[in-house]
């Protein structure tokens, strides 16, 4: 061994550990600081590919559809059914290697869960890609046998797409959760209320449609709740949150090169540099025997009030469900001889903060068209108008995640006893033909057999032949 070059070396390191705690981080800055550059640069042009694999390779072939949702007019199924709808839908969800996001372009599949006021007439929408009409239409009919689902043209043509206009106005508000998502939102169960011996439960649905009806002739209000499937993750970083809140230490992941750093000699070269680290600076070297003289507890958790606990258990019952990465977006356009804002945004807000819980997490307006300055208002109403017609993720608003139970709570059909008259239902019931049916003559005109029979309200049987005459019969064939 080179002594005199191990001396050369203690000295330069005597030299450096002795100048000022500042200059120390200076230079030590100026030598490897220029990795974090790196590094912060060779991520942006990753992610930058990706994105445009993604625009360029995968989504711009993407073929979507709007499904108006009619609801059965005698609905007594609870949000619970459509919480079974949601977890439905998550079965969208597949984990890509790299070569399908990188070369691919791939994307999650996501869905687009509506509620629209034309005028005060309401109607509930899913926006979905083709290729995944049957897998809404069969979590749809599962719970709602008798709902409708019928493809219609997207309502967000029927009005400009940029602004300033001379005939219409808008406001554009991106939603987000006040606190972690590890935190819950008030559930539908907390709206059901002990009357003798039945539980009612108070539709919060109704609220929240009693401000899309009170909008009049030339306005519009949009609801908007982007849903995308996604791992488990969150779920481990929703318990993290949880261990911190009850004050239990976490085991740190082991480090790679344990097997490196817990080596008998590597053990002794640590103790050689306290040792120097203790002579050149001057503080006592510390002993890696040191045992403490008693035993914490594990948690804190016999400590929280009984208002924590309340908290905690939520929190842990969030997790216990399916998860779903959420967006939510609203939008309100009128022309503007009836534009107002106090009637058509406020009615909104107020019924949005029903879903708030005070000491667990609340929905608040994050990104929005109430902004100062003549050009930064327009920017942001074609802004945030653009990613609500495109149904845009990652625009506006940072995403969060919703188990199955809050994404029910603001989105699921009213039950019969609300109140909501413009709420478009379903008028007649379908159903499959009888397979013995004998369809090839009636009345000695052509019938297409893969005719769809209904029911109406007059107990009579609808064919339609092959020339698109539409033809009723009761069950004696007249």
């Amino acid at each position: 061994m080179d002594f005199t070059s191990f001396g050369d070396y203690f000295n330069v390191l005597t030299n450096f550990f002795v100048q000022p705690i500042w200059t120390i981080v200076a230079q030590l800055f100026a030598i490897f600081g220029w990795i974090v550059f790196v590094w912060l640069l060779a991520f942006a042009i990753v992610n930058f590919y990706a994105d445009h694999m993604q625009d360029t390779k995968n989504t711009s072939k993407w073929k979507y559809m709007v499904l108006a949702i009619d609801i059965p007019p005698e609905n007594v199924q609870t949000p619970l059914a459509v919480e079974q709808m949601f977890a439905h839908l998550a079965g969208a969800f597949s984990k890509p290697d790299l070569r399908d996001k990188f070369r691919e372009g791939y994307k999650q599949r996501g869905f687009s869960l509506e509620i629209v006021s034309i005028e005060g007439y309401i109607q509930f929408i899913i926006r979905t890609e083709e290729k995944f009409r049957d897998l809404v239409e069969t979590s749809v009919y599962a719970q709602y046998p008798d709902a409708e689902l019928t493809e219609v043209e997207d309502y967000v043509t029927s009005v400009p797409q940029t602004y300033p206009n001379n005939e219409y106005d808008v406001w554009v508000g991106d939603f987000t959760l006040s606190e972690d998502s590890a935190y819950p939102l008030r559930s539908y169960r907390d709206f059901e209320h002990n009357i003798s011996k039945d539980t009612v439960l108070k539709d919060p649905m109704g609220t929240f449609l009693e401000s899309f009806t009170r909008i009049g002739v030339g306005e519009q209000m949009w609801f908007q709740i982007l849903v995308e499937p996604i791992d488990n993750n969150w779920k481990e970083k929703a318990i993290e949150k949880i261990k911190s809140l009850i004050g239990e230490k976490t085991t740190p992941k082991k480090n790679p090169l344990s097997f490196v750093t817990d080596n008998f000699l590597t053990k002794e070269i640590g103790k050689g540099i306290s040792e120097l680290s203790a002579q050149i600076t001057g503080f006592e070297r510390g002993s890696g025997d040191d045992k403490p003289a008693s035993k914490e507890e594990k948690n804190q958790i016999k400590y929280l009030t009984p208002g924590q606990q309340k908290i905690l258990e939520a929190m842990e019952a969030k997790i216990s469900k399916i998860g779903l990465k959420t967006k939510l977006r609203a939008v309100y356009v009128a022309r503007k001889e009836v534009f107002k804002k106090e009637r058509g945004v406020n009615a909104l807000m107020g019924a949005i903060n029903q879903f708030n819980s005070p000491t667990s997490n609340s929905i608040v307006l994050k990104s929005s068209t109430d902004v100062r300055g003549k050009k930064a208002v327009i920017k942001k109403k074609n802004d945030l108008l653009k990613a609500y017609v495109k149904r845009k993720m990652n625009v506006g608003a940072k995403a969060v995640v919703f188990n199955i139970e809050e994404l029910a709570t603001l989105w699921h059909f009213p039950m019969s006893h609300v109140k909501t008259p413009l709420v478009q239902k379903a008028e007649t019931k379908a159903a499959e033909p009888p397979a013995d049916l004998p369809m090839e003559n009636i009345l000695n005109l052509p019938v297409d057999k893969s005719v769809q029979v209904v029911n109406n309200n007059s107990g009579k049987r609808k064919f339609t032949t092959d020339s698109g005459e539409e033809i009723y019969l009761d069950d004696f064939g007249t």
